[in-house]
């Protein structure tokens, strides 16, 4: 059985809301932050994190929006493409510069370690949506920590190969192993996108797995109208098994 503690964690920038997960036993477990989508916590993510927890991890989960919002970051039903989802979208992402997810991250990532039921080992990251990049910053900036990242439905994971805000350009800092689950239908990470980021991964040269799902963007989450639970269940083993591989 697991515990679910919310907290309020102290960065440069703010105060976060976060969730802690943890084993009722208070037995060490491998660590794993978990990002969660542009819609940050809320039921949806907090069931997504618990059974997480459940297959054996204690699981940090920030609100990475902090700067524009407390949770719930949205006040209204989000709507693909609707003009009033687009505008918040916006809101919400343009506080995280490279150089703000660097502070925000390492306070995350420490608070993730300190915890009695962190094991001294690897942690690993995952991340939904915009959390798929974030999950792989975190690999850059704690590569000695971090042992393995996951993405699903990543958007802009490559966005230009000279734009300094796109995740791809933290590979060269990464020594995690590293899993990117994509949609066929995805208009933050179309097929040229997914092309150029699985090149930079090549040039990169460490242990990665990056495939393509039948499905539309935000798949693997249950509130999600494109939610498809065969491929939600398919994505979800290849997170269990690159952690269980990876983490000790």
């Amino acid at each position: 059985m697991m515990n679910a503690k919310d907290l309020q964690l102290t960065v440069p920038d703010g105060t976060v809301d976060a969730v802690l997960f943890t084993p009722e036993d208070g037995r060490p477990l491998p660590g794993v932050l978990f990002i969660p989508d542009i819609g940050s916590i809320r039921d949806t993510m907090r069931q997504m994190a618990l059974r997480l927890a459940g297959e054996g991890y204690t699981i940090l989960m920030p609100n990475p929006f902090y700067r524009t919002s407390r949770p719930p970051v949205f006040s209204f039903p989000r709507k693909s493409g609707d003009p009033a989802t687009v505008k918040r979208i916006q809101e919400l992402a343009a506080p995280l510069t490279p150089e703000a997810l660097e502070r925000d991250l390492t306070v995350y990532l420490e608070t993730l370690a300190s915890q009695p039921t962190t094991a001294k080992g690897k942690v690993g990251t995952v991340g939904f949506c915009i959390g798929g990049g974030i999950a792989l910053r975190a690999a850059a900036i704690r590569p000695d920590r971090v042992g393995a990242a996951a993405s699903f439905h990543g958007g802009g994971l490559y966005s230009g190969r000279d734009n300094p805000r796109s995740p791809h350009q933290v590979l060269p800092g990464v020594r995690a192993s590293l899993y990117f689950g994509h949609a066929t239908d995805d208009k933050s990470m179309d097929a040229d996108a997914i092309a150029h980021f699985e090149r930079a991964l090549q040039t990169w040269g460490g242990h990665f797995e990056s495939e393509t799902y039948n499905a539309h963007h935000g798949w693997t989450v249950p509130d999600n109208p494109a939610y498809q639970q065969p491929e939600a269940e398919r994505a979800w083993g290849k997170l269990t098994t690159l952690f269980r591989e990876t983490l000790s």
